[in-house]
């Protein structure tokens, strides 16, 4: 956590950053983990400490995203980490996947979705539907960091309803021609590929590869966000793009092709939730034993503790919740429900610990000098994407009841 500024007419005078964030493990979850997945963590938590820590705040100030940070994420395994070493990953087991976008949430959303987007939403489809020539083409550079990638699926009047997507592609010889458009894709102004889902003239959804020279093929970044400053996003607009057949993923058709790499991301997402919901904590900790008023620190006052008590116990909760994900996902039984039980439950807590820690931090709460108001508005986002809290409600609603509430 930074070292408190003070205030210097009126404004804020900031000091040299520190990251003294140590991690919280209150149930010994540690002990069930294995050696892989501490080093991992670990790594990942110094790289964060060293490289995103010192100079996030002022990119999310700015709005900007710290695309220098592509080639470190890459360098520490953090480009799907879970995809098979040949082809350019990491080879790591999910459990190990989803602590090394705890460690990235920790350290800001955005950066998080920088690396879970091209893991789980770029080399996983490919890997998972592409042929051998187009993973041998794309998977090495993809996790090298030589290629960034997006996923385009929502659209700008479809995004809890994929299905209804009206972006498609007609044959042409050789080739298909895609038109249409997508929104809200991170990553998508400094991509080289994406990762696209159209329907074609049967109606089906169909999977591919555009690169970004493609002639018809923009993508234009979004301004004006509140949330995810640091993180760069954009829309995919198609116009004419002629896309080689070779491009396209030759098996899967429907939904389920999009939907299991949502299953994907939303997995490290729920881990990466809890990451934010720690460095609150951590945060809020922290001060409530330096911050003194009426002569002790608040720390001492049962309100305050009780903020602290409630915001541990709940993240404690969600460790073990994602633990227990990862061990079924290691055997290939988690089930998308459960998955998107995860995603909710975490993120929801994620933003409620967030609110708790702005409180004890007070005014200070919402200055850049603490972490927290960055991760509560970032949190109000992964609230909403790879699928809404209410949207996730309706899942786990569907699989307990059997009876769809979407139609």
């Amino acid at each position: 956590m930074p070292d408190t500024g003070q205030a210097v007419n009126g404004t804020i005078e900031k000091r040299a950053r520190e990251d003294k964030f140590q991690g919280h493990d209150y149930y010994a979850i540690d002990e069930l983990l294995e050696d892989d997945h501490l080093i991992a963590r670990d790594a990942v938590r110094t790289w964060v400490k060293q490289e995103v820590s010192p100079i996030i705040e002022e990119y999310a100030e700015r709005a900007e995203c710290p695309k220098h940070l592509y080639k470190g994420l890459a360098e520490i395994g953090a480009f799907g980490p879970n995809i098979p070493a040949e082809y350019g990953g990491g080879g790591m087991d999910e459990i190990a996947y989803g602590l090394i976008m705890q460690e990235l949430e920790r350290g800001d959303s955005g950066i998080r979705s920088m690396a879970s987007v091209q893991g789980s939403l770029v080399m996983y489809p490919i890997w998972k539907y592409a042929s051998e020539e187009q993973k041998r083409k794309y998977l090495p550079k993809l996790g090298n960091g030589d290629f960034i990638g997006c996923f385009g699926l929502t659209e700008p009047d479809h995004g809890s309803n994929p299905g209804g997507m009206v972006t498609n592609i007609k044959d042409d010889g050789d080739a298909y021609i895609l038109n249409g458009a997508k929104m809200w894709i991170t990553n998508s102004p400094v991509a080289d590929i994406a990762v696209v889902w159209a329907k074609d003239e049967e109606g089906k959804i169909r999977g591919m590869v555009v690169e970004k020279d493609m002639p018809g093929f923009s993508a234009p970044e979004i301004h004006g966000k509140w949330s995810l400053r640091a993180s760069i996003t954009g829309e995919l607009v198609f116009e004419d793009v002629r896309v080689p057949k070779a491009n396209v993923f030759p098996e899967i058709r429907g939904l389920r092709g999009p939907l299991s790499c949502l299953s994907k991301a939303r997995f490290g997402i729920a881990w990466g939730a809890i990451g934010a919901a720690m460095d609150c904590y951590d945060s809020a900790l922290r001060y409530s034993l330096e911050r003194e008023q009426f002569g002790r620190p608040i720390g001492g006052f049962q309100l305050t503790q009780k903020k602290l008590a409630e915001m541990i116990t709940e993240i404690t909760k969600a460790q073990l919740l994602a633990w227990r994900l990862g061990t079924l996902a290691n055997k290939g039984k988690a089930t998308p429900a459960q998955i998107s039980m995860a995603k909710r439950n975490n993120v929801h807590m994620a933003l409620e610990v967030a609110r708790e820690a702005r409180q004890i931090h007070g005014g200070m709460g919402i200055t850049s000098e603490y972490p927290v108001m960055r991760h509560m508005m970032n949190l109000e986002t992964v609230l909403t994407y790879e699928g809404t809290h209410d949207i996730h409600l309706l899942i786990t609603g569907h699989d307990v009841t059997g009876l769809n509430a979407f139609q």
